[in-house]
């Protein structure tokens, strides 16, 4: 038993569970382990946490007093790789990155990528309906999942779904079970969808004097042709913070950065008209013809024809920004229609100010995702990194998320409920909603065992 918190095993990557917390950790090494811990908690009304990898931003993983701490990290398997077929059945403890490289010698990939991929497990993602960077083109975990293996409250194995595209015999039971954050069943296994790897990947930065212009630009794009992979906003505060941690030097005043990144074939014309929509969007252009750079004289457009800077700019914006040290921080995940990206920046400075907080957002612009982050200088004479944070923070974050769900969009785009969103859960469900989710809840964990508190 463990009666102090666990660095590794007493939370997740945000939310540590309370001083004193007592749990038993379980960490099975095959299917059969997991349903013996599930018969177990069943027989004696144990409390069951499932976790991942902990890379999780909600809560979700974080341990209950008295509960066991069921860990997948050591069903590494991938069982079966399938060209043909174009599937991968993979299990529950194998990391992200890993799946892709292991596919990349068979000329293929895993599309979901969220920025944590070199930590985050599949299981794991399926439980949040994770997201990322590709959602822009390939969606999120959803969309890459045909079928589950998943062990139910009382250890019994459930197979959901087909490894077919097509399917419709019954209800949905896969496409429920990804994002319920473990509170219905555990995924142990998963058969996915795999894509073949791009004939070709290019990169195209603009840079625009304000967010709301590089937020025109997402809107441009959307009413051209081009479908881009990737594309992500970082606005004049993140690049701040870029330098910060980083010194990259990427800041230039208040400009705003649209990164974005197009795949696979015509990559050429694909290019053309993206500098023509981002143009068009910042002024009048030159389209710059096949690359190189080219732009008018209010929005800076750059194809970056070196892979290396390519990827230093990624993986600036999946990392730079640094984990905020020295500052209260907190990080918000919202969604809204993307064509409202604009409006949710304007909101986003204008809680700052009302606050007298730093505020500053990175974006998946391409399907709506913004990533907030709320700080304040943490006094010289409270270094504590642990210590609360200041409850104005938190109602900043309280009018950021009702400004989130006035603009039509929804309180968690890809980091889950957990326990850190739980509070806004009646913000947005109806009463019937909530009413109906705890039945399914009651059918598959009638005890309510299952990852008590989170998600519902």
């Amino acid at each position: 038993m463990h009666t102090d918190p666990d660095p590794v095993y007493a939370g997740d990557h945000a939310v540590p569970s309370a001083p004193g917390t007592s749990f038993l950790l379980v960490l099975p090494r095959d299917v059969e382990g997991v349903q013996a811990t599930l018969r177990l908690a069943h027989e004696t009304g144990t409390p069951v946490v499932p976790r991942g990898a902990g890379s999780g931003l909600s809560g979700g993983a974080t341990p209950i007093d008295g509960s066991i701490v069921l860990s997948l990290e050591r069903l590494t398997r991938i069982r079966e790789i399938d060209v043909l077929d174009e599937v991968a059945v993979v299990e529950a403890g194998v990391i992200t990155a890993d799946l892709s490289e292991a596919l990349a010698p068979h000329g293929f990939f895993y599309a979901p990528d969220p920025a944590s991929a070199r930590l985050s497990s599949i299981g794991g993602n399926i439980a949040t309906n994770a997201g990322g960077l590709h959602c822009a083109k390939y969606g999120v975990t959803r969309e890459s999942v045909f079928g589950l293996e998943v062990v139910l409250a009382d250890g019994t194995l459930l197979r959901t779904g087909h490894r077919s595209i097509k399917g419709v015999t019954g209800l949905d039971l896969t496409q429920l079970l990804i994002g319920s954050e473990g509170t219905l069943a555990i995924v142990v296994a998963a058969t996915v969808r795999i894509r073949p790897l791009p004939v070709a990947r290019r990169t195209v930065l603009a840079r625009f004097p304000t967010v709301a212009g590089a937020a025109a630009g997402v809107n441009a794009i959307s009413r051209s042709p081009v479908r881009p992979a990737a594309c992500e906003l970082l606005d004049a505060r993140s690049l701040e913070d870029i330098d910060e941690n980083t010194g990259a030097g990427v800041a230039e005043g208040e400009s705003a950065v649209l990164l974005v990144e197009l795949d696979g074939y015509g990559i050429a014309e694909q290019t053309r008209d993206l500098i023509a929509a981002l143009g068009g969007a910042g002024g009048p252009a030159d389209d710059g013809g096949d690359g190189g750079d080219a732009g008018p004289s209010d929005v800076e457009i750059r194809v970056l024809e070196d892979e290396a800077e390519a990827e230093h700019w990624w993986e600036l914006r999946r990392s730079g920004r640094g984990s905020g040290a020295g500052h209260f921080r907190l990080g918000e995940d919202v969604a809204i229609p993307k064509s409202r990206l604009a409006d949710a920046f304007a909101v986003i400075e204008r809680i700052g100010r009302e606050h007298g907080i730093r505020t500053s957002a990175v974006a998946h612009a391409g399907d709506g995702n913004l990533h907030p982050s709320l700080s304040l200088p943490r006094p010289e004479d409270n270094p504590d990194p642990s210590a609360p944070l200041p409850p104005v923070l938190h109602e900043a974050a309280d009018d950021l998320v009702r400004e989130a769900l006035a603009l039509g969009g929804t309180i968690s785009g890809e980091h889950g409920i957990g326990t850190a969103k739980h509070s806004w859960l009646d913000l947005e469900l109806s009463d019937a909603s909530r009413a109906l989710q705890r039945r399914l809840k009651d059918a598959f964990d009638p005890q309510h065992l299952l990852n008590p508190g989170k998600a519902l």
